[in-house]
């Protein structure tokens, strides 16, 4: 039987058979770039954060109980604390309610605020630049709230895009699956959420919110234009007595609280406690620290022959 020889096929040959194959993949990873996104350099679950938009959003495959808008409002420098609080939240466990954290702060004024803000833009698509001077109590709260309803409604083919919108500070760290079961009870309407200021009858600027309906009102009423200056908490509290609204108020003491001293100087302060919604003046890492391993948030840590935690 006579054999049949077959010839190599020299490289060049093979390169142009291959060559329609690879000209297809890298057709598709140009159209579908989101595909490929590396989610392992995130350290954060897709089942948990949707990267749709690199937006930070919590929610469950479930009917979510609600959704809410958290715009932590910081100041351009305090990349470090961001990067903290986004890290902090990736860890939570699956929420039946969909959270969109934000930070929001005043128009940008330096030449390297331009450069590494608009880095964490591109990565993260969770920063709210407001257009007015960098301030804390002439007019930041009143200009974030005032400008949600133009910002986002609509934005999920609703005209409530969100049923709650809060405002927090960025040296508050919330326990979110405890805040998803106290607000999930409560009314979509006029409802004003938070810690009570001793003897006052306002809720404590370290984390508050309002309903939807609140918001809008705050954006097209003359009583927040005209009393947006002074301490944003006590203004807001002013805002809704002046304007009858926020009939349903709902006092979260002693769920939020300031970060305990040995001293208390006020009823703000106390010991931790398990029933805890939110921690306020984490003002430095010690502080950071002590709160978090206080509600075991370290507890996920497997051993590794990579490092040694003590």
């Amino acid at each position: 039987m006579n054999s049949i020889g077959f010839t190599k096929p020299s490289t060049g040959t093979i390169i142009l058979l291959l060559l329609p194959f690879m000209l297809l993949a890298l057709i598709f990873v140009v159209i579908y770039p989101n595909e490929f996104q590396l989610q392992s350099l995130t350290g954060i679950a897709p089942a948990i954060i949707t990267h749709a938009s690199n937006s930070t959003s919590f929610f469950s495959p479930e009917k979510p109980a609600f959704r809410l808008l958290m715009g932590i409002l910081t100041l351009p420098d305090h990349y470090e604390r961001r990067h903290l609080l986004r890290l902090v939240y990736s860890l939570e466990p699956r929420l039946n309610a969909v959270i969109d954290v934000k930070f929001v702060f005043c128009n940008l004024t330096k030449d390297d605020q331009r450069v590494l803000v608009a880095l964490e833009i591109i990565r993260f698509d969770d920063i709210i630049i407001l257009d007015c001077p960098e301030n804390m109590n002439d007019g930041k709260t009143y200009t974030y709230f005032s400008s949600l309803p133009m910002l986002f409604n609509g934005s999920n083919g609703d005209d409530k895009p969100y049923d709650y919108v809060m405002k927090a500070d960025d040296d508050t760290y919330f326990r979110l699956p405890r805040l998803v079961e106290s607000l999930k009870k409560m009314p979509r309407e006029d409802m004003y959420y938070g810690f009570v200021v001793p003897y006052h009858d306002y809720m404590s600027g370290m984390g508050y919110i309002l309903s939807w309906d609140l918001v809008q009102w705050i954006s097209s009423s003359n009583i927040p234009r005209n009393n947006s200056v002074g301490h944003e908490d006590m203004m807001t509290g002013k805002w809704m007595n002046l304007g009858q609204k926020a009939k349903k108020r709902f006092n979260t003491k002693p769920a939020m609280y300031d970060f305990p001293i040995p001293v208390p100087i006020d009823t703000c302060s106390h010991k931790f406690v398990p029933d805890t919604i939110a921690v306020h003046r984490l003002k430095d890492n010690p502080k950071w620290a002590r709160t978090l391993k206080c509600f075991n948030v370290t507890d996920a840590l497997k051993p590794s022959k990579l490092y040694h935690i003590p």
